[in-house]
């Protein structure tokens, strides 16, 4: 928990529903009071510590009214998925927002994404916006930090919770090439404590930040059948078949999985280690996973202890 005065006020622009959000909250709260501005409020979003304002980022006409009484932003918004005018949207509303900020002269931390594939940062709507947004942030003239962290984890993400799951659910789960591009998935309350400490003082830096261990993506599934108590059935796809899965999904309505984020996680870019930015211990996937598979069966599972990778 920061150390931050019990009076001191964060814009909250996102909202604390999403699995990034809900770790700011608990780490911030009650030593920062928050006004979270996103259009759905969320269960823990409750006063008095947290005033929820119904406001579409992309849509907000006053940041100055909104701003008024904060000490910082926080600004978590943006959209996994969308066409490009909706990005065109919210980039211009987060624009509004950074100039706010400036006037209001305070700091403004941004959450982005590490780099990813060439061609996806030339064509993606998602990487041309964001990367546009987070070059405006640099050059706004405010105290700033653009933390970028790897895949998130936490109760309710939308990938190692979601992949067990599946792995109980059906007979096969589906392994995208060979599996042995790396991934270091991070802690959603690591980043919400590197937030946090960014709040006190911005390092006016841009940090890629992963969890303490890098693993091969195919030795994490094997460890979740073991936890299962299953033995490892994948369906084997080639990387263009990965892709064109998660986008026949996409167009039947899914949301699990895109074809941008399956093409990401086969270039092998997504290895990323801690920052010495976050002190302290980090947490591993593994207890993560002990705990996930344990709710999914009711009952308790073994500690087998860290993933060693497979020869």
């Amino acid at each position: 928990m920061t150390e931050s005065a019990p009076n001191r006020r964060l814009l909250l622009a996102g909202g604390g529903g999403g699995l990034l959000g809900r770790a700011v909250l608990s780490e911030l709260l009650p030593a920062w009071s928050v006004r979270s501005v996103h259009r759905h409020r969320a269960a823990n979003e409750t006063p008095p510590e947290v005033e929820w304002v119904a406001c579409d980022i992309a849509g907000v006409g006053d940041w100055d009214a909104l701003l008024r009484d904060c000490d910082a932003v926080v600004n978590l918004a943006w959209y996994r998925w969308a066409a490009p005018s909706r990005f065109q949207s919210l980039f211009e509303g987060s624009l509004r927002l950074l100039a706010a900020a400036k006037r209001a002269e305070i700091p403004f931390v941004q959450v982005s994404v590490p780099p990813a594939p060439a061609r996806l940062e030339r064509e993606l709507p998602y990487l041309v916006f964001k990367r546009r947004l987070d070059e405006a942030v640099r050059s706004a003239g405010v105290p700033y930090a653009i933390v970028r962290p790897s895949l998130l984890f936490g109760p309710g993400d939308v990938l190692l919770s979601v992949m067990l799951r599946s792995i109980r659910r059906y007979p096969v789960f589906p392994m995208f090439g060979d599996g042995r591009y790396r991934i270091a998935p991070v802690a959603a309350h690591d980043v919400a404590r590197l937030l946090a400490s960014q709040l006190e003082q911005p390092a006016n830096t841009t940090v890629d930040v992963g969890g303490p261990a890098i693993y091969r993506y195919r030795d994490v599934t094997d460890r979740m059948y073991e936890l299962l108590a299953k033995r490892p059935r994948y369906w084997r796809l080639s990387d263009r078949g990965a892709v064109r899965l998660a986008a026949l999904l996409r167009s039947l309505g899914s949301t699990k999985l895109y074809a941008y984020e399956v093409e990401w996680l086969l270039s092998d870019s997504l290895g990323i280690g801690p920052t010495p930015m976050l002190p302290g211990p980090l947490e591993r996937i593994e207890p993560f996973l002990e705990r996930e598979a344990t709710l999914l069966t009711g009952s308790s599972v073994p500690d087998l202890g860290p993933i060693i990778p497979r020869a």
